[in-house]
């Protein structure tokens, strides 16, 4: 990745948008929606990735299609102060945790987790509470999506989608 900083146009935020929006979208008809050639986007598509600006492609998948219906935030609060790698290291080994990082206030580390009912998530709160640097934690179960475009809501999931399966 080129570390350099690089020029970056309202061209290159339409291209963007457009990919981040549906990044299966052609180079043509980007190029047909904001003016240019498809082989001008292709060109700048592929500075965008040179120089990290554009990180990957990725398909957002439904979370319940995967047997993933139970959804928490976990707050992490560490003995002494807990290395960020060090909480790295651990929440790797996790596939239920979706999203971590680091964060201000009294919590060292906000998890996003994910998984297949309460007991399984219930298990993956027993096994992050076991290791030897974790305090305490406080979790926060999410009941439904207020912006279900989101992708923290998973490919749209909609608020009704589901709710028959769960009766």
């Amino acid at each position: 990745m080129n570390s350099r900083a690089t020029p970056f146009d309202d061209l290159d935020r339409k291209i963007v948008t457009a990919l981040m929006t549906n990044a299966r979208t052609s180079f043509a008809e980007i190029g047909a929606e904001i003016g240019l050639s498809s082989t001008a986007v292709k060109r700048r598509v592929d500075r965008l990735r040179e120089t990290g600006v554009i990180t990957g492609f990725t398909a957002t998948v439904r979370p319940a299609a995967l047997g993933w219906r139970t959804e928490a935030y976990v707050e992490v609060y560490c003995e002494g102060a807990a290395p960020p790698r060090r909480l790295a290291e651990v929440v790797r080994g996790y596939p239920e945790i979706r999203a971590a990082m680091t964060v201000t206030g009294g919590a060292d580390a906000l998890l996003h987790v994910r998984a297949r009912d309460v007991e399984h998530f219930e298990e993956v709160l027993e096994r992050i509470r076991a290791e030897p640097f974790i305090r305490k934690t406080i979790s926060v179960m999410v009941l439904s999506h207020l912006i279900p475009d989101s992708a923290e809501a998973g490919a749209g999931l909609l608020a009704h989608e589901g709710a028959a399966d769960l009766r």
